[in-house]
């Protein structure tokens, strides 16, 4: 557990909240894809819960925080094609994939301290044609589950 910071800790879950990547992000949108802002809620709403959920924490604004998590949404494709079935005894299928990159990092608010910094976090995500929601959502999940693991790997 690092140093100043017990288990109840006050978190602030900014991890790509539309009001933190009002600018300076870079976003790599292909296949039509989901507006920004869409996709920033979606992966600030899963990581709030699994932050409530798995670690017990709770919300605080900046100036309050024990432990800082901030981050940004680097790239998201969709629809880069996997793969294609045209065996003639079964109907034609595509399988598609999608990535996810995301750059985020732990700070302990009380001293400064930088206790996980991460670039680059991909997750790709393959799905069948016209499943993107649930190959975005499984790619968040994975995501969230891993930066949780870290925050767990701290303490």
């Amino acid at each position: 557990m690092p140093s100043g910071v017990n288990r109840r800790a006050v978190l602030s879950t900014l991890l790509l909240a539309p009001v933190a990547l009002t600018s300076g992000c870079l976003y790599g949108f292909a296949g039509g894809g989901l507006p920004r802002e869409e996709l920033q809620r979606e992966v600030f709403e899963a990581l709030r819960k699994a932050m409530q959920d798995r670690l017990n924490l709770r919300d605080a604004t900046v100036e309050r925080a024990d432990v800082l998590v901030t981050g940004v949404i680097r790239e998201y494709e969709v629809d880069l094609p996997v793969g294609v079935s045209a065996d003639p005894a079964q109907a034609t299928r595509a399988q598609r994939q999608l990535q996810l990159v995301v750059d985020y990092e732990l700070v302990n608010q009380r001293t400064g301290e930088l206790l996980k910094e991460k670039k680059g976090a991909s997750r790709n995500e393959q799905y069948p044609e016209g499943g993107e929601l649930r190959g975005r959502r499984n790619a968040i999940e994975t995501m969230i589950n891993e930066l949780i693991d870290d925050m767990l790997s701290q303490w």
